[in-house]
């Protein structure tokens, strides 16, 4: 089997990725495959909190089959280089979901690139991502919605807002459209900006500290990412794992 080329910048999908990092953990392993059978729900979550200095990443391929439906959560914030990718196909009526958040401090370049093909008619897709990025960071997200010619009444979005802390901190997003059927509603949009002078000014003015004042924003802004994970236990990993990530860059 000949080995794969090392990427470069050059291609799109790897635009903005830490190259050296790459090479130092490259042939990457085979992508995770999920199947959600015909019918079926199913609800993943990954917590990429790699070891600082360390590369991250993980791939995976999902098949969503006809009437099926999948949840997918992820948090992005560990590694000198974090990387998390998802190739997704969707059937007749199938639902999928993503629930997304990058933190990252520090010289850190995090990502979540996504494509996902609406491969029959009636599937539906959201895609909700969240940023928030301090110090040196690179934190991006790279989507693409493909609607193939056959792919009638689909209905899809992405949803991506990143915060930067720090003016030397960057947000890169690239929400992306392919859309061969003519019945579809698709959206995306993308914002980037810092936190609010206003409510930091309110809250002092109540008496908060700075720091507590940020922190309870920030947590605002990245919380409802994971408001649909069912698991209690899940759901509380993840939003403390972001808490402490945020605490450490404010």
């Amino acid at each position: 089997m000949t080995e794969l080329a090392l990427p470069t910048r050059r291609d799109e999908a790897w635009r903005y990725s830490d190259i050296d990092a790459v090479a130092a953990v490259w042939p990457i392993a085979p992508a995770k495959r999920i199947t959600v059978a015909a019918g079926e729900a199913a609800r993943h979550h990954l917590l990429q909190d790699a070891a600082d200095g360390a590369t991250a990443v993980h791939d995976y391929v999902i098949h969503i089959a006809d009437g099926a439906s999948c949840h997918f959560h992820i948090l992005n914030i560990g590694g000198r280089f974090g990387r998390v990718t998802l190739d997704v196909t969707l059937g007749k009526g199938a639902h999928f979901e993503l629930g997304g958040a990058i933190v990252g401090g520090g010289d850190q370049t995090l990502e979540i690139v996504t494509t996902v093909t609406h491969a029959e008619p009636d599937a539906t897709s959201g895609q909700t991502i969240r940023s928030i990025l301090g110090g040196k960071a690179v934190g991006s997200y790279l989507g693409k919605i493909a609607v193939a010619r056959d792919a009638q009444r689909t209905d899809a979005f992405q949803s991506v807002k990143a915060m930067l802390l720090d003016r030397t901190a960057t947000a890169n997003a690239k929400p992306e459209l392919e859309i061969y059927a003519d019945d579809v509603k698709c959206a995306h949009g993308a914002t980037v900006g810092e936190l609010d002078k206003a409510a930091l000014f309110y809250m002092a003015s109540r008496g908060m500290d700075p720091t507590t004042a940020k922190t309870l924003l920030l947590r605002s802004f990245v919380a409802g990412v994971f408001d649909s994970v069912e698991d209690e236990v899940v759901r509380e990993r993840l939003e403390n794992a972001a808490l402490l990530k945020l605490e450490a860059l404010v």
